[in-house]
């Protein structure tokens, strides 16, 4: 195998900085990489405030890159991060990314974040051709960092490290897209000569998504479902008809999880270890949790789950279409998230009315996450859509069945019961309403009852391969193929 030399531009990685599945996918993938022999480097904003909430520890670089924009010059040092093993590149600028939030406040997004992912896009590219050798891929991620294969191809390949270098662009969202006015092309030098339908125009607006898709040499989703959704009216946000001209370059790649951070066999957060064909500690982890909610502890009461942001996208009303039937049922509810005004006030309430059958917990917490994923005995997630979706992986390793909408990652990641019941890892329903989610919790609950079948389920959940490994070998040959080796 050759060893390729990578580097990652992306607006946010765990563990430095995070507000979604983005940053899992750039804080991990590269391990995994890295692992299997290549060498990685991640570049990304200096978010000094995350940075800090977290625990990271930086070094500051004897190096600063000067980049004009937006009309006036900017000096940005930079830093330099280590986390186990995996070194970040860190672009200090305070008064673009020393804010509270990685992309505006709560609920908005800010004013100048074509500015402020435009100068990372410049500043990566000034990096990367500094570090060293030359670069064989640049892989970026979604809208903040959609103009660096189409400015690496029209004003930075004059670097000889960056002259060979093939770029990825990985879509993990289609709906954000980075849609700014056009006047931000003079200001910022963008290459006029591509802006125009056939690139990153759109409605005589800069779309940066449209940019990554019509100039990197690759393209990949984060699961082959979503990639032929995408190319679909009902999913393409607009782009689909743009994505069908570059169908040859798009790839579905299945995200992977952490899997030794997720790990009921060690996790310390839970009340009791558990794993694969022993799940007593299961046991124990829902009592735990029944017991803190103030539930009814009763083991043998369906315990439902959720995680996740409280959006439409995420199915939340067929939720709230669904719950008090559940709880009056007798069923009990577990939900931790938070999002639109209108659904943590309706779950609060519901958690008022039945404070021994349903908890909510308003925001996150990680510690509560992994409780509630112990506790579970099944995980909701009745997205509209999914790109490829985490929760479904992280539920399953703690065996915690989800109960899922058929569509992009979830369709790809959870066995349907109907299907193929020896291998089954969870449930299935078709349709967005509320109807069809009810009967397949309800197919859920008959299996529940069956404690051999339930057993069987969820033992090959928590058995499901979900390791990066497979993912960094699929873009490893990838980028293999890229680079002609």
């Amino acid at each position: 195998m050759v060893k390729l030399n990578i580097v990652f531009v992306a607006s946010e990685a765990a563990p430095l900085a995070k507000t979604g599945g983005l940053a899992d996918v750039a804080g991990s993938l590269p391990h995994a990489l890295q692992h299997i022999g290549h060498k990685v480097t991640v570049i990304m904003p200096f978010y000094r405030q995350h940075l800090a909430a977290n625990n990271i520890s930086t070094t500051p670089l004897d190096k600063t890159i000067e980049m004009w924009a937006d009309g006036r010059p900017r000096y940005c040092p930079l830093h330099e991060a280590v986390v186990d093993g995996l070194h970040f590149i860190l672009i200090e600028q305070d008064d673009l990314y020393a804010r509270e939030g990685l992309y505006g406040p709560t609920g908005g997004a800010y004013d100048d974040n074509l500015l402020r992912f435009v100068l990372l896009d410049r500043v990566a590219l000034e990096v990367a051709a500094q570090l060293g050798q030359p670069i064989d891929i640049l892989h970026c991620h979604d809208w903040q960092t959609g103009l660096v294969p189409l400015l690496l191809k029209t004003q930075y390949q004059h670097y000889a490290s960056l002259s060979k270098t093939k770029t990825v662009y990985t879509i993990h969202n289609l709906a954000y897209q980075g849609v700014f006015p056009g006047e931000w092309v003079g200001r910022l030098g963008l290459p006029s000569h591509h802006y125009h339908p056939g690139g990153y125009e759109f409605h005589h607006q800069i779309n940066c998504m449209k940019g990554g898709i019509q100039a990197a040499d690759a393209i990949t989703t984060v699961s082959p479902t979503y990639a032929e959704e995408i190319m679909t009216p009902e999913y393409g946000c607009h782009l689909d008809g743009f994505l069908l001209n570059h169908v040859d370059r798009l790839t579905g790649v299945v995200n992977g999880l952490d899997i030794e951070n997720w790990d009921p066999l060690v996790d310390k957060v839970i009340a009791a270890n558990y794993g694969p064909d022993n799940l007593d500690g299961k046991k124990a982890c829902k009592h735990a949790l029944q017991t803190m909610a103030g539930l009814t502890v009763d083991a043998d009461i369906p315990l439902l789950t959720l995680i996740s942001r409280l959006a439409e996208q995420k199915g939340i009303d067929l939720l709230l279409a669904n719950a008090e039937s559940w709880l009056n049922r007798g069923y009990q509810l577990a939900v931790l998230g938070s999002g639109d005004g209108y659904s943590e006030h309706a779950l609060s309430e519901l958690a008022a009315r039945y404070p021994q059958r349903m908890y909510f917990y308003r925001g996150f917490n990680e510690d509560v996450a992994r409780q509630i994923y112990a506790a579970g005995d099944m995980f909701l997630m009745p997205s509209r859509f999914e790109p490829c979706g985490l929760g479904q992986l992280m539920a399953m390793r703690y065996g915690n069945v989800p109960v899922v909408r058929a569509t992009g990652g979830l369709s790809d990641t959870v066995i349907d019961y109907t299907v193929d019941p020896n291998g089954a890892t969870g449930v299935h329903f078709e349709e967005a309403r509320p109807e069809p989610f009810d009967e397949a919790v309800e197919k859920a609950i008959s299996l529940y009852r069956k404690p051999r079948i339930w057993a069987k389920i969820c033992n090959n959940g928590i058995k499901r391969n979900s390791s990066w490994d497979a993912s960094a070998q699929t873009y490893a040959e990838l980028y293999g193929r890229l680079l002609g080796a």
